[in-house]
Protein backbone atom coordinates (compact mmCIF):
# COMPACT_ATOMS: atom_id res chain seq x y z
CA UNK A 1 0.00 0.00 0.00
CA UNK A 2 1.39 3.30 -0.61
CA UNK A 3 1.01 6.68 1.19
CA UNK A 4 -1.87 8.43 -0.08
CA UNK A 5 -1.66 11.61 2.35
CA UNK A 6 0.14 14.08 -0.26
CA UNK A 7 -2.11 13.17 -3.61
CA UNK A 8 -4.56 15.43 -4.70
CA UNK A 9 -8.67 14.80 -4.66
CA UNK A 10 -8.57 14.43 -8.22
CA UNK A 11 -5.73 12.27 -8.38
CA UNK A 12 -7.34 10.30 -5.59
CA UNK A 13 -10.39 9.97 -7.44
CA UNK A 14 -9.33 8.90 -10.40
CA UNK A 15 -7.56 5.82 -8.85
CA UNK A 16 -10.74 4.72 -7.03
CA UNK A 17 -12.19 2.91 -10.05
CA UNK A 18 -8.73 0.88 -9.96
CA UNK A 19 -9.37 0.16 -6.17
CA UNK A 20 -13.22 -0.82 -6.10
CA UNK A 21 -12.21 -3.38 -8.90
CA UNK A 22 -9.38 -4.48 -6.88
CA UNK A 23 -11.61 -5.44 -3.91
CA UNK A 24 -14.28 -6.81 -5.84
CA UNK A 25 -11.81 -9.32 -7.39
CA UNK A 26 -10.51 -10.08 -3.78
CA UNK A 27 -14.00 -10.35 -2.68
CA UNK A 28 -14.52 -13.09 -5.71
CA UNK A 29 -11.29 -14.85 -4.80
CA UNK A 30 -11.98 -15.01 -0.90
CA UNK A 31 -15.82 -16.25 -2.13
CA UNK A 32 -14.24 -18.84 -4.23
CA UNK A 33 -11.67 -19.96 -1.33
CA UNK A 34 -14.71 -20.03 1.03
CA UNK A 35 -16.76 -22.03 -1.27
CA UNK A 36 -13.64 -24.82 -1.55
CA UNK A 37 -13.54 -25.24 1.77
CA UNK A 38 -17.19 -25.64 2.47
CA UNK A 39 -16.78 -28.38 -0.59
CA UNK A 40 -14.05 -30.24 0.86
CA UNK A 41 -15.58 -30.21 4.42
CA UNK A 42 -19.17 -30.60 3.56
CA UNK A 43 -17.96 -34.04 0.92
CA UNK A 44 -15.70 -35.56 3.08
CA UNK A 45 -18.74 -35.15 6.20
CA UNK A 46 -21.54 -36.46 3.12
CA UNK A 47 -19.03 -39.35 2.98
CA UNK A 48 -18.74 -40.08 6.38
CA UNK A 49 -22.71 -39.75 6.82
CA UNK A 50 -23.16 -42.63 4.44
CA UNK A 51 -20.65 -44.80 5.68
CA UNK A 52 -22.35 -44.27 9.10
CA UNK A 53 -25.90 -45.37 6.69
CA UNK A 54 -24.21 -48.41 5.37
CA UNK A 55 -22.90 -49.75 9.00
CA UNK A 56 -26.41 -48.84 10.66
CA UNK A 57 -28.00 -50.82 7.54
CA UNK A 58 -26.30 -53.96 8.23
CA UNK A 59 -27.16 -53.51 12.36
CA UNK A 60 -30.75 -53.95 11.22
CA UNK A 61 -29.47 -56.93 9.35
CA UNK A 62 -28.23 -58.23 12.88
CA UNK A 63 -31.11 -56.46 15.25
CA UNK A 64 -33.48 -58.81 12.95
CA UNK A 65 -31.18 -62.18 13.01
CA UNK A 66 -31.05 -61.62 16.96
CA UNK A 67 -35.28 -61.47 17.01
CA UNK A 68 -34.59 -64.82 14.93
CA UNK A 69 -32.71 -65.99 17.45
CA UNK A 70 -34.81 -64.94 20.65
CA UNK A 71 -38.11 -66.41 18.74
CA UNK A 72 -35.78 -69.93 18.13
CA UNK A 73 -35.46 -69.91 22.44
CA UNK A 74 -39.92 -70.95 22.02
CA UNK A 75 -40.03 -72.07 18.59
CA UNK A 76 -37.99 -73.92 16.40
CA UNK A 77 -35.92 -71.70 14.24
CA UNK A 78 -37.88 -72.62 10.82
CA UNK A 79 -40.96 -71.05 12.13
CA UNK A 80 -38.96 -68.64 14.35
CA UNK A 81 -37.72 -66.86 11.08
CA UNK A 82 -41.19 -67.51 9.18
CA UNK A 83 -42.62 -65.22 11.86
CA UNK A 84 -40.13 -62.56 11.21
CA UNK A 85 -40.88 -62.83 7.85
CA UNK A 86 -44.01 -62.77 8.07
CA UNK A 87 -44.05 -59.53 10.46
CA UNK A 88 -42.32 -58.16 8.02
CA UNK A 89 -44.54 -58.62 5.06
CA UNK A 90 -47.12 -57.12 7.39
CA UNK A 91 -45.38 -54.19 7.86
CA UNK A 92 -44.59 -54.18 4.35
CA UNK A 93 -48.75 -54.13 3.24
CA UNK A 94 -49.38 -51.69 5.59
CA UNK A 95 -47.03 -49.35 4.56
CA UNK A 96 -47.57 -49.69 0.76
CA UNK A 97 -51.40 -49.19 1.69
CA UNK A 98 -51.20 -46.21 3.39
CA UNK A 99 -48.40 -44.68 0.28
CA UNK A 100 -51.77 -46.21 -2.22
CA UNK A 101 -54.36 -43.94 -0.28
CA UNK A 102 -51.45 -40.87 -0.30
CA UNK A 103 -51.38 -41.33 -3.96
CA UNK A 104 -54.94 -41.35 -4.33
CA UNK A 105 -55.37 -38.07 -2.76
CA UNK A 106 -53.12 -36.12 -5.48
CA UNK A 107 -55.86 -36.36 -7.69
CA UNK A 108 -58.10 -34.88 -5.68
CA UNK A 109 -56.25 -31.46 -4.83
CA UNK A 110 -58.05 -28.56 -6.64
CA UNK A 111 -57.01 -28.03 -9.70
CA UNK A 112 -55.22 -24.08 -10.31
CA UNK A 113 -56.47 -23.79 -13.76
CA UNK A 114 -60.74 -24.85 -12.54
CA UNK A 115 -60.33 -22.59 -9.97
CA UNK A 116 -59.52 -19.67 -12.14
CA UNK A 117 -62.46 -20.53 -14.44
CA UNK A 118 -64.38 -20.05 -11.54
CA UNK A 119 -63.38 -16.88 -10.66
CA UNK A 120 -63.72 -15.37 -14.00
CA UNK A 121 -67.17 -17.08 -14.11
CA UNK A 122 -67.91 -15.68 -10.56
CA UNK A 123 -67.10 -11.85 -12.05
CA UNK A 124 -68.93 -12.19 -14.54
CA UNK A 125 -71.56 -13.20 -12.35
CA UNK A 126 -72.07 -16.85 -13.69
CA UNK A 127 -71.90 -20.11 -12.47
CA UNK A 128 -72.27 -20.71 -8.76
CA UNK A 129 -70.37 -19.34 -6.20
CA UNK A 130 -69.89 -18.30 -2.45
CA UNK A 131 -71.66 -14.72 -1.88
Amino acid sequence: MTDRSNESLISLVRSLPGLITDLIKAEIEQAKTKAIHMGKYAGIGAGLFVGALIFLYFAIGVLVAVGILALALVLPPWLAALCVFAAFVLIAVILALIGVSFFKKIGKDPDPVESVKQDIDALKGVGSYDR
